[in-house]
């Protein structure tokens, strides 16, 4: 179809196609003019809105400018209201601070004349005062002065005759002690002469004693040396001493460990003689409880084990297998566990036909206490149903039938069997041969 279409489309001539593009350009132009109307209209609404909207706008803005002149004019109104008050208000305070502004200063103006009275008189009262003052202490200054003088006076007196009398004294005191050491003088210048010469006996003792403090201090030195020598000598015996101590003590330390090991070794050696000595007495012991033991077995022994005791426990496959092995290839404990084996060898043959003999004599007679105990059953069994007891009525018994009937259980009513089902097990009354013979007879 698309291609027919086509096909058609090229067939138009060049008039017709420029019909159909006249009547395109004309359909575009109808619809440009469509949409300019359109917008001329919506402009000229959007023109309307916004002229309406310019005129709402003018008018709030004049009912807001009302507004704010009526608030205007009614705030200044309050203003001057306030204003009025204000300075009504101002007028009484000035009037009333002045009146009392003028009582403050009458009455400030009259206490400072007061007291200036005041001071005026305070001063002349200070002043008539200070002169009594003054007069009575004149007065009393010269009243003092003259005491003073006089005890002044009186005192100097006083002291002149304690003075004259002090001195009077003084020269008897003085009279006295010239008359009473006057002995005592003699007496001093006698000592005195003494003393110039003991003092002169004491420098010559003195130099004396010093010469021989002289021979002390040089004496002191030689023995020092001989004390430094002597300490030298003592240390070194001191430290030769201290040397043979310690090697003595060594010694002794040696002696004693030596002492100590010898005793050590004599106790292992009695503890292991008296240990060898227990363990040979025990071999012997059981030595001979084998000899005895052995002959005993002997006289139980058959001709058979007498004429051969020994018996080969290897058969000729393992003898060959055992000759096969070179002694090169065994090791030293196993050579030496087969040559104590050796010596052996009789005796483990003997001892292990005994233990088989005894394996196989207690297998036998379990096997005789297990024949016993079923025989020993069967004979209770028997004689249970020989007997009438009440032990016997109460347990099951095969004998024990009256009137054709036994105290068996009775076998249970056995149900329809199906196809498929399996047969129950036939139970059957066994009745003994001698007690349906002794019926019949």
């Amino acid at each position: 179809m698309p291609k027919k279409g086509k096909k058609s489309k090229t067939n138009l001539s060049d008039e017709e196609q420029l019909l159909l593009f006249q009547q395109k350009l004309l359909a575009e132009e109808e619809t440009i003019k469509k949409k300019e109307r359109l917008l001329s209209q919506f402009l000229k609404s959007l023109a309307k809105d916004l002229s309406e909207a310019e005129e709402q706008y003018a008018h709030a803005l004049r009912s807001h400018l009302h507004n704010v002149d009526q608030l205007l004019a009614l705030q200044r109104w309050r203003l001057n209201l306030l204003e009025e008050n204000y300075n009504m208000e101002l007028e009484t305070l000035t009037k009333e601070f002045e009146t009392e502004r003028k009582a403050i200063i009458d009455q400030h103006e009259k206490e400072i004349r007061y007291l200036q009275d005041v001071f005026m008189a305070m001063e002349q009262n200070y002043i008539d005062s200070e002169y009594e003052g003054k007069l009575e202490f004149q007065s009393m200054w010269d009243d003092l002065k003259n005491k003073n003088l006089e005890e002044k006076h009186f005192l100097r007196l006083k002291l002149e005759n304690v003075v004259e009398d002090l001195w009077r004294r003084f020269q008897d005191a003085l009279k006295s002690y010239t008359d009473a050491t006057e002995d005592r003088k003699v007496a001093f210048e006698t000592l005195r002469v003494k003393d110039e010469k003991s003092s002169k006996e004491i420098e010559a003792q003195m130099k004396k004693i010093q010469r021989l403090q002289d021979s002390i201090s040089i004496l002191k030195g030689k023995i020092m040396v001989h004390c430094r020598e002597s300490e030298e000598q003592n240390q070194y015996v001191r430290d030769d001493k201290e040397l043979i101590l310690v090697q003595l003590r060594k010694l002794k330390a040696q002696r004693t460990q030596v002492r100590e090991t010898s005793q050590e070794n004599l106790v292992k050696l009695t503890l292991e003689s008296n240990a060898t000595i227990k363990a040979l007495r025990k071999i012997v012991d059981k030595g001979e409880k084998i000899l005895k033991l052995a002959e005993i077995c002997r006289k139980f022994e058959t001709e058979e084990e007498k004429v051969l005791p020994f018996y080969s426990t290897l058969t000729p496959e393992e003898q060959t297998k055992r000759e096969e092995i070179h002694p090169e290839n065994l090791t030293e404990e196993l050579a030496k566990v087969i040559a104590d084996y050796k010596g052996m060898e009789n005796f483990w043959k003997r001892y292990n036909k005994v233990k088989l003999e005894q394996l196989s004599l207690r297998h036998r007679h379990a096997q005789l206490l297990e024949i016993n105990e079923k025989l020993r059953e069967m004979l209770k069994q028997y004689l249970d149903g020989i007997s009438v007891s009440d032990e016997v009525l109460s347990q099951l018994n095969p004998l024990f039938i009256v009137n054709h009937r036994s105290n068996l259980p009775q076998p249970l009513p056995t149900p329809a069997t199906q196809p498929g089902d399996k047969k129950p097990p036939t139970t059957y009354n066994i009745i003994e041969a001698a007690h349906v013979i002794s019926h019949i007879l």
